[in-house]
């Protein structure tokens, strides 16, 4: 979708006086959907779920990025503490068990702010993997809200080609491999073989971290 796509469209969820919001990982190629908001509304609630396990300097480009941008940022955390994210034998969760580890500082910290908001601007992309691929424009979340995915047909070449345009800076780990970056137990840098996504979760057969499965109604 174009900007003037986009910018119709969120503006026709507003004249309909529906609550919107945002997510980011603010990796670099989350950061072309914030820019795109802050040209058509700054006051869009941006939420950011704080896992606990980001790298610190994902932390500090997200608050130059909000800085930059003028964000409406919102930290977002789980409720059970990191001591109560352990299996039986005592080891973390995001060794023994990364679905119910997601689940915890993911997926549940989200689950009240989608009940409080109507439509979820999301930014997956269908060149993003099997499940990403699969969605349309508009897909049901859980208690009824609507998810928008405008950035659903752009491509790599699209998003860097924006950020050269405006000059936006790029998540300082990408220049040291890292090119899809979630929490860092769970990172590792990208292997020219591989596909970006899998630098998440490395030997294992997840890919998704449950914000993109569990929160979505077929």
């Amino acid at each position: 979708m174009t900007f003037e796509e986009i910018e119709e469209k969120i503006n026709g969820y507003k004249e309909r006086g529906l609550q919107l919001f945002t997510t980011s990982s603010f990796q670099t190629h989350s950061i072309v959907l914030l820019h795109i908001l802050s040209r058509i509304d700054k006051s869009i609630p941006v939420y950011f779920i704080h896992t606990g396990y980001h790298f610190p300097e994902t932390l500090q480009f997200r608050d130059q990025i909000t800085d930059l941008l003028g964000l409406n940022l919102k930290n977002v955390f789980s409720t059970t503490a990191k001591i109560n994210q352990r299996d039986a034998s005592g080891k973390l969760l995001y060794a023994s068990d990364p679905d119910y580890c997601c689940y915890l500082n993911k997926v549940a910290p989200l689950e009240p702010i989608l009940a409080e908001h109507d439509i979820w601007i999301n930014g997956v992309r269908a060149d993003q993997g099997e499940v990403r691929k699969n969605f349309k424009v508009e897909e049901k979340a859980k208690f009824g809200v609507t998810r928008y995915h405008p950035m659903l047909d752009w491509n790599g070449k699209m998003i860097y080609e924006y950020l050269n345009e405006y000059n936006i800076p790029r998540h300082p780990l990408e220049e040291k491999g890292y090119f899809s970056i979630g929490c860092e137990p769970c990172t590792r840098k990208f292997d020219l073989e591989m596909d970006s996504r899998n630098g998440r979760w490395f030997g294992l057969k997840k890919t998704e971290c449950g914000l993109n499965t569990e929160l979505v109604t077929k």
